[in-house]
């Protein structure tokens, strides 16, 4: 379903810390944190082994009534053999086709009307995942579905199945390396790294012509050899029984016949000895340089030492990549670091993009002389402790979710390398232990100058080899069925679910401070983490005509400077307090985040409060941030959905609107912003009575009130007058094309405008778009993927907005069947307006939006977003816990008429970003109307006739 690149426990750090970008001087931090005498967190399980050799690991954690499902096959391209990369991913799909007693679509279809989220596969260099997040009460079915899977799918395997998912992964393929900018140049990175007959050669995902080129016997005996009941671990985590687990494990997985021992990988994997290095040409803007070293295995010595390495040099604010390069030199546009832990070997890979005007040459340069600085001298102890706090906030935000990524995914992975699913304290423990001298003693010895690859990605046209031609589909003979186990007819049986466990959706405790800030507080002590959200009742919608993006500006500037703490200051403060900061803005929104450990919480708001109360908006800040926001601009017309993305906002609300631009804004607002803009926006919209605190995590309501009192109790401010929206001047055209020549893919969106966030049709709408097209499962994901492997994956989904919102359907398409692909959309559009849905059809997107419900709201920062949604909406307080019977309470006929009123196919706008000399023709067969040109800035060049 997904492919994972890179990276094990940095991702999060990637993740985390790429929400934060902007940068950072040296400077010391005038905070002191206490994570290194915090005690150290202890997650109880139980482990035991069935006689097949299944590993079976179990959780019982009662705060929500969700139970994560987490199956890890001990299989990846570390497994491969030549001649076949791709070949674990591809795998992957195929166990998501059907099984002996689960004919293909069911299992999904069962999962999302059960209420599943979190419900996906990844690959990664040495395992394979499955996992689903049910409501405790469906925990036998997703037993059965795993289970069936691993007993049964030979049983029904065929040429049928095989074919559809090349034409998926190929298509993901397109989408993830091909189309995206700076793919092909990570890939060739790997290609440096690794001899062609190594495992990690092919970066996961394979070739076209090795995915072609699959076999259904390969398949087979892929699954004959990996896939079996004693090369795989079992977790399930969340609201459960043991006993009455235990029995549900023993009788889905305990007949399951054991697979051939499997020999440990003997994989040697040759050292880089002498610089490799190679110029890759990409249709992108901005240059970009990788620099990359083969170091110690996960959890071997040496690993932690790195990671803590990776987060000194490229991990956030407070690196010295990004001080120097980003905010001192000012010749990077981003910068990045990290320990990609694997058990061959690991990669410590450092990526930095330029600013436009800088060269790779320029960039690497300034890359050498900050690793130079830290070999030779080595990090100071304020900045591995800054690093180790950061690293142990992540590790433990990760486990907030039982599923997904979450808890029960960390345990299978200490189970596969170390054989102790309950090495977290252990794991924290590594990293405090790590000493300065020890970075400076594993660098020296790993990161060489001699022992790395560098690769430029530099613009130019972009080589993707020889085209691999999809073959027509032909009928094939019935290919013989295998059977590896005895069949047992009683699995044929649908399991009912238990009694559905009441749960109430968080409302919050709300009060008001004396000048007029709303408090939303919410108690969740399940870990010691507290997550608060500063949101204003302003963003796009209040910016000026003139001035797209003055919101997102504004509120990015917080983070630069404030009446007593610079830029750098500001970095290393939440850096040292191992603290998350994001601020940002939104259609109707402005917010300021941050999230920490509940030891650190007071002194994180400190600088929170500080950042919302009192920004300086430092001139040299202002010109720096313009500088980084133009090269956001560039990177982002490198990206065909996001040209995508910002096309349809100006076609559908045009450009005097506040909603027609994205929250960056446009080349020109950002070159004409002044300081003094920047400075009213705040002074207008920044007050209390417009602004709303929401905390969420380990606090109780007296803590928050208290540090609300005493951090924000001064803030003094009078609302803004409501925004009043001007008129939409949608575009005639009723295709836009936008030429990217040579593109594998189309970026294609068909889009329209849809209602605003308050009406009464938001159930209904949610309803019927989930059968449209909001669920995997969905009308036009079934077809464009499904069946007839166009996309790797197509959505659609309405934005609610304090007024009118966009819809939109989404998705990158293979470029030869883009006109294919759009007529099958207003197919299933037209298909929805034209009759109400079956009672089986409308059931199920019923319940996968009501049963779904306690599955967004499993940490702190998701319930967060959800009551600061409240704020912002004026939906009232006890919104959440009527939701779950206004979704019931939808009709067939309700879905059908919220479908004829707001998707009406003559308003709906077809968006075509690609290769225009091959798509043109197409789409002009389907006669859709005026057609306009437009540039990657949304401008038009050529409009509508």
């Amino acid at each position: 379903m997904k492919t994972t690149k890179l990276l094990a426990l940095p991702a999060l750090l990637l993740t985390l810390n790429a929400a934060l970008v902007p940068p950072v001087l040296a400077a010391e931090s005038a905070v002191t944190a206490v994570t290194a005498n915090a005690p150290l967190p202890n997650v109880p399980f139980e482990k035991y082994t069935l006689p097949n050799g299944l590993d079976v690991i179990l959780v019982e954690n009662h705060r929500l009534p969700l139970t994560a499902v987490n199956l890890w096959y001990h299989v990846g391209p570390a497994n491969e053999a030549p001649g076949l990369t791709g070949f674990a991913h591809l795998f992957e799909h195929m166990m998501f086709a059907a099984s002996k007693h689960v004919p293909r679509g069911m299992a999904d279809k069962l999962l999302e009307g059960a209420g599943a989220t979190d419900s996906n596969g990844s690959t990664d260099f040495d395992r394979t995942n499955y996992f689903d997040t049910v409501p405790s009460n469906q925990l036998e079915l997703a037993l059965w579905v795993h289970a069936d899977r691993m007993g049964y799918l030979l049983d029904v395997l065929d040429q049928t199945a095989l074919t559809n998912q090349i034409d998926v992964v190929r298509n993901e393929r397109r989408q993830s390396t091909e189309n995206t900018p700076y793919g092909i140049v990570e890939e060739a990175l790997f290609h440096q790294l690794f001899p062609k007959t190594h495992p990690y050669y092919a970066s996961i995902i394979g070739s076209h012509a090795d995915i072609q080129s699959a076999k259904l016997g390969d398949i087979k005996d892929f699954f004959t050899r990996y896939y079996r009941p004693n090369n795989a671990s079992l977790v399930i985590v969340g609201d459960i029984d043991k006993v009455r687990t235990k029995a549900l494990v023993a009788k889905y997985f305990g007949t399951f016949k054991r697979g051939p021992a499997l020999p440990k990988i003997a994989v040697v994997t040759p050292p880089i000895t002498t610089e490799r290095r190679a110029v890759v040409t990409d249709r992108v803007e901005l240059p970009r340089v990788y620099m990359a070293w083969l170091t110690s295995p996960a959890y071997q010595p040496g690993d932690a030492e790195l990671a803590i390495a990776g987060q000194i040099l490229g991990g956030g604010k407070s690196s010295r990549l990004y001080k120097s390069l980003v905010y001192e030199k000012q010749i990077a546009q981003e910068v990045s670091a990290a320990q990609g832990s694997n058990a061959l070997t690991s990669m410590f890979m450092v990526s930095v993009t330029a600013r436009p005007g800088h060269d790779a040459a320029e960039i690497e340069a300034a890359i050498d002389e900050q690793l130079q600085k830290l070999r030779q001298d080595g990090p100071d102890d304020k900045e591995v402790e800054r690093a180790r706090n950061t690293i142990e906030t992540a590790m433990l935000t990760r486990i907030e979710k039982v599923g997904g990524e979450g808890l029960a995914n960390q345990l299978n992975q200490y189970n596969q390398y170390l054989g102790d699913p309950g090495y977290l304290p252990k794991d924290i423990e590594r990293y405090r232990q790590v000493t300065a001298a020890d970075v400076k003693r594993v660098l020296a010895a790993q990161l060489a100058p001699n022992a790395r690859v560098v690769v430029h990605g530099v613009p130019g046209p972009k080589q993707l080899g020889p085209e691999v031609a999809t073959p027509p589909v032909l009928k094939t003979a019935v290919a013989k069925r295998t059977s590896l186990n005895q069949d047992e007819p009683w699995r044929r049986q649908v399991p009912k679910g238990q009694v559905l466990k009441p749960f109430a959706l968080p409302t919050g405790d709300t009060f008001t401070l004396a000048n007029g800030l709303t408090v939303i507080h919410n108690r969740n002590p399940a870990l010691p983490l507290v997550a608060a959200q500063l949101v204003v009742r302003s963003g796009s919608d209040a910016n000026p005509a003139e001035r797209p993006g003055l919101s997102g500006f504004t509120a990015h500037m917080l983070e630069e400077g404030t009446s007593s703490r610079s830029a750098p200051q500001i970095a290393d403060d939440i850096a040292q307090l191992g603290a998350f900061m994001a601020t940002g803005s939104s259609a109707d929104a402005s917010i300021a985040s941050v999230m920490s450990l509940k030891a650190n919480f007071a002194k994180s708001l400190d600088v929170l409060a500080d950042l919302v109360q009192h920004p300086a908006f430092p001139p040299d800040e202002v010109e720096r941030n313009r500088s980084s926001r133009l090269g956001e601009l560039s990177q982002e017309r490198e990206n065909a959905p996001a040209v995508a993305a910002r096309v349809e906002l100006a076609a559908l609300y045009g450009s005097q609107h506040p909603y027609g631009s994205v929250e960056l804004g446009t080349e020109t607002a950002i070159k004409a912003t002044s300081r003094a803009d920047l400075q009213a926006f705040w002074q207008q919209h920044y007050v209390p009575g417009n602004a709303a605190l929401v905390v969420t995590g380990d606090i109780t309501r007296d803590e928050v009130r208290a540090l609300a009192e005493a951090r924000f109790g001064d803030w003094k401010g009078t609302a803004p007058k409501p925004v009043v929206f001007g008129p939409v001047q949608t575009t005639t055209a009723k295709l836009i094309l936008v030429d990217k020549p040579g593109a594998p893919q189309t970026a294609l969106r068909v889009a329209t405008l849809g209602p605003q966030r308050s009406s009464p049709d938001y159930a209904a709408l949610q309803v019927m778009n989930a059968a449209l097209g909001g669920l995997f499962t969905s009308r036009i994901n079934s077809n464009l993927r499904e069946e007839k492997g166009y996309t790797y994956g197509t959505k659609s989904a309405f934005a609610f907005h304090r007024a009118s919102g966009p819809f939109a359907v989404a998705g990158s398409i293979r470029t030869d069947v883009t006109g294919l692909a759009v007529a099958e959309i207003f197919k299933e559009v037209r298909g929805m307006i034209r009759q109400p849905m079956g009672a089986a059809e409308l059931a199920n997107a019923r319940n996968s939006q009501i049963l779904s419900l306690p599955g967004r709201f499993e940490n702190n920062q998701a319930i967060g977003a959800s009551l600061a949604n409240i704020f912002v909406y004026d939906l009232g307080a006890d919104y959440y816990a009527g939701l779950p019977k206004r979704f019931a309470a939808v009709t067939g006929k309700q879905a059908q008429a919220v479908a004829a009123r707001y998707l009406t196919p003559e308003n709906l706008i077809v968006i075509g970003v690609g290769d225009q000399a091959s798509i043109a023709p197409q789409l002009d067969k389907l006669r859709l109307g005026p057609v306009e040109l437009r540039d990657a800035d949304g401008k038009v060049l050529v409009p509508a006739k």
